[in-house]
């Protein structure tokens, strides 16, 4: 059997961290999709299309039969799409907002095979229970700058995770890449995930 090659169209070090862990060993290629510029009607569809769009700007400049995996996140508040805060004061609203309440993360996935140009995407979305830090703890977190590279101005796996009461769903989709998600994916697509491990 021909070892596959993995592709990661993301530049998130929590993303590469989960496939690791899990046995796999993809190249990373930063897709370089300007997220603002895509839009859709729900933050379940939004996420989806970001990582559609990111899988497929990667797929297009590989040649190899290579799979590639794409990956957005934002958090469901209110309705409404919340990705990365532009800025500390954002991070702060958005934390003021959060506090004692439930938001949903929901992350598109997108598994493209080079070899045969087919995909199979769908989204993953986990119920997050956020505690209610204070107002000091809060600006002592947005003052390490973590909240402004992530989606939702948080992390499961950082220095926010004591600010998360709990969770209902896959903790790694949280973290910004479901396994059990990107397992059937691939099996969508004829390919076993343990054929990939490394």
């Amino acid at each position: 059997m021909t070892t596959r090659t993995l592709v990661l169209a993301s530049a998130s070090p929590a993303r590469l961290g989960l496939l690791r862990q899990a046995g796999l060993d993809p190249q990373v290629v930063v897709s370089g999709v300007d997220e603002d510029a895509l839009s859709a009607p729900t933050p379940g569809e939004l996420a989806l299309v970001l990582a559609e769009a990111k899988a497929n700007a990667v797929a297009a400049g590989l040649s190899d039969g290579q799979l590639v995996i794409g990956c957005d996140s934002v958090l469901e508040l209110d309705g409404r799409a919340l990705g990365k805060p532009a800025d500390a004061a954002e991070a702060l609203v958005r934390w003021q907002s959060m506090r004692g309440r439930d938001g949903v993360l929901r992350t598109g996935h997108c598994v493209i095979d080079t070899a045969t140009g087919k995909q199979s995407s769908a989204t993953a979305s986990t119920t997050v229970r956020f505690g209610t830090p204070d107002d000091a703890e809060v600006a002592a977190y947005i003052a390490t700058g973590e909240p402004l590279h992530v989606a939702g101005a948080f992390t499961l796996d950082g220095r926010s995770a004591p600010f998360v009461d709990g969770i209902d769903g896959d903790p790694g989709n949280v973290i910004g890449l479901s396994l059990p998600l990107l397992r059937r994916l691939l099996a969508d697509l004829g390919i076993r995930l343990t054929d990939l491990w490394t």
